[in-house]
C-alpha cells in the first residue's frame, strides 16, 4: 500500500479548516497488523521491521492489548528522536543500511527507534480511509489510550509506539517546530479523506526552513547544480550546492552569466569569482553540507563581503527573535577556542537536554562577563532589568530566576551566565527530586578514583534495583544521579540513604575514599560528598558549561563509557554537541524512571542498617 503524500508549500494555508501536526524526519511506514503477522511497509513496499528488532519486541509486548482490534492498519513515521519534536534522520539512515544482525541488535539497545502514528486506516478489518481526518484521528486517539500508550512523543521515552497529536493553531505549531528545531509542520484539512498513493493539496507540508545568504562559486555544466559559499578567515568556505525551486528564467540567467564570466574550469564545473549573492532555504547543516537546499531569491542588495561564516552560524542557530546576541565575536576561552557566539550556539543546541533539569528550579548562576580573562561572580537575584518573560520565585527574600524556556536560557547565555547550579528540589516543594553523589578526587590526575568509585556505586545501586545515571562534573570528578518520584521523600529519608552509601564506600576502600570535609586531611583520597546533598545546596546542572580554562561541560555519559580511558578533557562544547548528534542522550530516560524508582522499598529493606 502506497501512502498518501503532502504537497510542499512555503506558506501556511490561508483558508479552510486546517489542523496541524509536527513533521518528523524519518521513514514513512504503514503498519499492517493481523492475527497471523505484522509488517511495517516502506514507501517502496519493503518490510522494515526486520531491520528494527526493538519494534518487533515492543509490538509483541502489547499484542494482548491490540488483539481485539485486529486486523489493523496504521500510518506513521519510523524515527530516532533527539528530542520530543525532532528526529535524527542521519542516524536512522545508518541503522537502515546495517546488515549485521549482531550490530543491528546492539544499536537497537543503544538508541531504540520509535514508530510515531498519526493516522488510522483500518480497524477490525473495516476501512476508514473514506472517513474524515478528524474522525480518523479521534478513533486513533481512543485506540492509543486503550493500548496504554503515550498521547504525545513528549511522554514515555521508553515506549516505542507513540501517537502524534494535532493542534488547531498554526502559530502554536510553528513555535514548537522552531523552538525544538523540528523538520516542520504538516497541515491537514479536517475533512480530508485518506487517498492511497496520492499527493494531495489537502495535506501540506511546511518545512522549518533556515536561510543562509551566500554567493555562487561555481556551476556544474552537466547536472546544472550551483555551488555556494561564504567568507571565513579570508577564504571561501563551501556550503554545498543547490538547484531546487529555481524558476526557468532565473536558472537560464544564472547559467548565461556564469558561462560568460567564469574564471576557470574544473572538469564540468565553471568557476566564478564571488559576485552573485543568493538566499538559500535549507533544513540542516550537517557534515559541512546544506541539507535539502532550495533557492529562495537573488540578493542584489548584498555584496559578497556581507556573506560571512559568522552570520551563517548565527542564523543557523535560530535564536529566539526576542534575543539579541551582543558582541558575538568576544573570545571567552582560548584553550578550547570559543567565542560568545560559539557559547550561545552551544546553549541553543543543548537547550532541550538542559531545560528539563532547570525547569521549576531556583537558579544560581556564575556569570563571567569577560570569559576566563576576568572576574566571575555568583548571581541569585533576578536583575531589575530582566525582560518580562524571565520567571522568578522568592525564597528567603531572594528573587531567584527560574529558567523554564528557551528564551530565558539564551537570555542568560547572552548575559554570560556560564555555570547553571540547581537545588535538589523544585520551587515550592519540601520533597527531594533526586539524590546526587558527588565523587570529588583531589585533582584531574586522580580522575581514575572517580571512575573507580562510580563503578562500585553502580554495582551497589543495581543490587538495590535503583535506576541510576552518571555524568561528569565538568571539572575533575563524576556525579551519580538517582531520580526520585516527586512529592514523596524527605531530606531525612535521603540523608539516611546517602550517609549509608558514603560510609559503605569508605569501608569498602578506606585508602581510596573518604568523607573528610577538610582537604588537608584527605591524603590524596577521593571525597564522597554526601553533605552537599541537602536542602539549600546546589549541584551543577547536566550539560552546563563550567567556568574553567578549558570550558568543559558537565556532560552525562552512558555507564558503559565509564572506563580507564575516560577523561573530563574529552567533553568540550563542540564534542558534546557532536556526541548528541551521534548517540542517544544518556539521561533520556531520566524523568520516565522517577515514578518507577523503588526507593521506598530500598529504605524498608535497609531500614535496620540506616
Amino acid at each position: 500500500m502506497r501512502p498518501m503524500l503532502p504537497t510542499l508549500t512555503f506558506a501556511p494555508p490561508q483558508s479552510g479548516n486546517w489542523l496541524y501536526e509536527i513533521k518528523y524526519d524519518g521513514y514513512r511506514g504503514i503498519l499492517e497488523w493481523t492475527e497471523q503477522e505484522v509488517h511495517l511497509w516502506s514507501r517502496n513496499g519493503k518490510d522494515m521491521l526486520p531491520q528494527f528488532p526493538e519494534l518487533i519486541s515492543f509490538l509483541d509486548a502489547i499484542s494482548h492489548k491490540v488483539k481485539e482490534h485486529l486486523p489493523l492498519l496504521l500510518d506513521g513515521e519510523l524515527v530516532m528522536l533527539e528530542n520530543p519534536f525532532k528526529a535524527n534522520f542521519s542516524k536512522l539512515q545508518q541503522r537502515g543500511r546495517m546488515r549485521s544482525k549482531e550490530k543491528i541488535l546492539l544499536e537497537s539497545r543503544k538508541w531504540p527507534c520509535k514508530y510515531l502514528i498519526f493516522d488510522l486506516l483500518s480497524c477490525k478489518g473495516k476501512s476508514l480511509s473514506s472517513s474524515s481526518y478528524l474522525q480518523r484521528k479521534s478513533l486513533l486517539f481512543n485506540l492509543v489510550q486503550s493500548f496504554g500508550l503515550p498521547e504525545s512523543p513528549a511522554q514515555g521515552d521508553d515506549l516505542l509506539f507513540q501517537y502524534i497529536p494535532f493542534s488547531r493553531s498554526f502559530e502554536e505549531s510553528l513555535h514548537t517546530a522552531k523552538e525544538f528545531d523540528s523538520e516542520g509542520i504538516v497541515a491537514k484539512q479536517a475533512g480530508s479523506q485518506w487517498l492511497e498513493g496520492k499527493r494531495s493539496a489537502e495535506w501540506q507540508k511546511i518545512k522549518n526552513w533556515k536561510t543562509v545568504s551566500c554567493f555562487i562559486t561555481a556551476m556544474d555544466g552537466e547536472n546544472g547544480y550551483f555551488y555556494v559559499g561564504v567568507w571565513k578567515d579570508g577564504n571561501i568556505f563551501p556550503l554545498g550546492q543547490f538547484l531546487f525551486s529555481l524558476d526557468s528564467d532565473t536558472k537560464n540567467a544564472l547559467k548565461t552569466t556564469i558561462r560568460e564570466n567564469h574564471i576557470g574550469r574544473n572538469g564540468s564545473k565553471y568557476i566564478v569569482n564571488p559576485g552573485i549573492c543568493v538566499d538559500i532555504h535549507y533544513l540542516e547543516w550537517t557534515d559541512n553540507q546544506l541539507r535539502e537546499p532550495h533557492f529562495k531569491c537573488l540578493r542584489f542588495d548584498l555584496h559578497p563581503d556581507d556573506c560571512t561564516f559568522e552570520k551563517f552560524l548565527f542564523n543557523e542557530a535560530m535564536f529566539p527573535a526576542e534575543i539579541e546576541i551582543t558582541h558575538p565575536e568576544k573570545v571567552l576561552w582560548t584553550k578550547n577556542y570559543a567565542t560568545k557566539l560559539d557559547y550561545a550556539r552551544y546553549l541553543r543546541k543543548a537547550a532541550h537536554f538542559m531545560l528539563p533539569f532547570l525547569k521549576n528550579r531556583s537558579l544560581t548562576v556564575i556569570r563571567s562577563p569577560h570569559g576566563v580573562f576576568g572576574e566571575s561572580f555568583y548571581q541569585k537575584n533576578k536583575p531589575e532589568t530582566s525582560p518580562g518573560y524571565i520567571e522568578s520565585y522568592v525564597i528567603d527574600d531572594i528573587d531567584y530566576i527560574v529558567c523554564n524556556d528557551l528564551k530565558s536560557l539564551i537570555w542568560l547565555g547572552n548575559q554570560l551566565a556560564i555555570e547553571f547550579h540547581i537545588p535538589f528540589h523544585k520551587v515550592g516543594s519540601n520533597y527531594v527530586s533526586e539524590i546526587v553523589f558527588d565523587l570529588d578526587p583531589p585533582d584531574r590526575s586522580h580522575f581514575h578514583l572517580a571512575v573507580y568509585a562510580a563503578t562500585i556505586l553502580k554495582q551497589v545501586l543495581d543490587e538495590l534495583a535503583l535506576f541510576s545515571f552518571v555524568k561528569l562534573s565538568g571539572n575533575k570528578g563524576l556525579q551519580v544521579y538517582i531520580p526520585l518520584p516527586e512529592g514523596r521523600f524527605t531530606w531525612e529519608d535521603t540523608r539516611r540513604f546517602t550517609s549509608f552509601i558514603a560510609e559503605f564506600l569508605v569501608r569498602y576502600d578506606p585508602s581510596s575514599f573518604t568523607t573528610e570535609r577538610l582537604k588537608k586531611n584527605r591524603g590524596g583520597r577521593l571525597y564522597v560528598d554526601f553533605v552537599q546533598h541537602a536542602e539549600g545546596k546546589t549541584i551543577i546542572a547536566p550539560y552546563s558549561v563550567r567556568n574553567n580554562e578549558d570550558g568543559l561541560v558537565a556532560a552525562p555519559i552512558h555507564w558503559d563509557e565509564l572506563t580507564e580511558d575516560l577523561s573530563p578533557v574529552q567533553f568540550t562544547m563542540e564534542s558534546v554537541l557532536e556526541r548528541l548528534s551521534k548517540m542517544k542522550d544518556p539521561f533520556a530516560r531520566y524523568f520516565q524512571c522517577k515514578n518507577k524508582q523503588p526507593f521506598g522499598q530500598v529504605l524498608e529493606r535497609l531500614g535496620h542498617q540506616i
